[in-house]
């Protein structure tokens, strides 16, 4: 005979069993082997797409092996000889590579590989963060997918990282996260920004001396100890100067007007500077907005810091969420207020979002204060995608769609950065609460 159902079965409804399923299928994907078989195939298809694309990828990887080579076989290096681009610190990663290959395809499978390897560690301590580290891997994975390789085909396939280790430690260890945070920014200067957002949110002077001056002096005090020792004293800060000689990079948020004006306008020019290896705008005009981002990027960075400042001294108890909005908005600032826009730049804004979805629970907001930036970041990684690689050609030939396209990621960054400063602004000028006292 059939078995005679139990009321507890009879009283499954539909809508309960779809609720298991879901739950189920929540419980394995947020599961380590979940997760590591998702970060094999993001980074595999990454790695396949870099190899598709070739130079495109992988010609900065290319140089960088050049340099190093160079060095190795005539005692020539950037920085210890002549001035450079990048931040002494960048040669400690370019060098790895050569230590182990001959030829430039080696040295761009162990670049691709020590890259991975950095993410990897990153991803390893974001899914371990409460409370819903695991949740913010699959969102890190995925925005690396949307922004396509040219991540992994840069310095910046390092910072990200960095800067994501340093914020998810940030609140709990803070001289460590700044130690972390001077050392990617003597690679390159992006991680400076988690710098000044954990400056500015250091609840005194004492935390400030101790988790701010001290560990990022006694990096950096590192880093111009071996250039002196190296004979590179006069050319250790000369990357600033060779920043503020660069013209308005036509990718750059600031040259949306003229790349925009392209359409209708063929007295615009765009140029190839074979020295710096990027496309620039010509004029005086474009010329005038690059001298004015000089100024303007620093004041914005030192502005927002002040109001990071502000909003950690009125409300001291929301200091992580603080540091987290204060991060983004300083990585963004960097973006909107430069006059370099390459495209692995968006790299940068990833991490934030993912520390914030990793670290924040529904009583602080966390959704109601990230959902729209975290989607907003995946449209603009993909639109970057669509710019480069995928239609850099026709961007530079002024195509309609390709400058829409460009006209539309630049615009949604500058939004994202608005958005950043009025959380920041809501945090920092509401109203106090009162304390109630018995």
């Amino acid at each position: 005979m059939w078995p005679v159902p139990s009321p507890s079965d009879l009283s499954t409804s539909p809508k309960a069993v779809g609720q298991d399923i879901l739950r189920s299928a929540i419980r394995v994907l947020s599961s380590w082997p979940a997760l590591w078989v998702a970060f094999a195939l993001t980074h595999a298809w990454i790695i396949f797409q870099t190899w598709v694309f070739g130079g495109q990828i992988l010609g900065d990887v290319n140089l960088y092996e050049w340099w190093v080579r160079n060095g190795m076989n005539t005692g020539s290096w950037p920085v210890f000889t002549y001035a450079w681009v990048y931040p002494l610190g960048a040669l400690g990663p370019m060098t790895v590579p050569a230590l182990f290959t001959d030829t430039t395809v080696a040295y761009g499978w162990v670049w691709m590989g020590m890259v991975t390897a950095a993410n990897a560690g990153a991803v390893a301590l974001l899914g371990r963060a409460k409370p819903h580290g695991r949740a913010a891997v699959w969102f890190w994975l995925f925005f690396l997918v949307m922004l396509g390789p040219i991540w992994i085909g840069r310095l910046d396939g390092l910072l990200a990282p960095i800067i994501l280790v340093a914020l998810l430690i940030a609140v709990r260890r803070p001289a460590l996260a700044m130690a972390l945070a001077t050392v990617g920014a003597w690679i390159k200067i992006a991680p400076g920004a988690v710098a000044l957002a954990l400056a500015a949110t250091a609840r005194d002077a004492k935390a400030f001396l101790r988790n701010v001056v001290l560990p990022g002096a006694a990096v950096s005090a590192v880093v111009i100890g071996i250039a002196f020792a190296g004979g590179g004293q006069d050319n250790v800060l000369d990357v600033f100067g060779e920043q503020g000689d660069r013209q308005l990079q036509v990718e750059a948020v600031a040259a949306t007007p003229f790349t925009v004006a392209r359409l209708w306008d063929s007295s615009i020019q765009v140029e190839y500077d074979d020295v710096i290896f990027t496309y620039e705008v010509l004029g005086d005009g474009a010329d005038a907005v690059a001298q004015a981002l000089d100024v303007a990027l620093p004041l914005a960075a030192v502005l927002i810091a002040a109001l990071i400042w502000w909003a950690a001294r009125r409300r001291p108890e929301r200091v992580g969420d603080i540091l987290l909005v204060g991060a983004a908005a300083e990585l963004l600032a960097l973006i909107v207020f430069n006059k370099v826009g390459s495209p692995q730049f968006i790299a940068w804004i990833g991490p934030p979002v993912a520390a914030a979805i990793a670290l924040g629970s529904r009583s602080q907001g966390t959704r109601r204060t990230w959902f729209v930036p975290a989607v907003g970041t995946l449209v603009v990684a993909r639109l970057t995608m669509e710019i480069y690689p995928l239609r850099y050609g026709e961007f530079l030939g002024g195509w309609p769609f390709a400058t829409s396209v460009g006209a539309l990621r630049n615009a949604l960054l500058v939004a994202l950065l608005v958005g950043a400063l009025v959380r920041l602004s809501q945090l920092a000028f509401a109203r106090k609460v009162p304390t109630r006292t018995s």
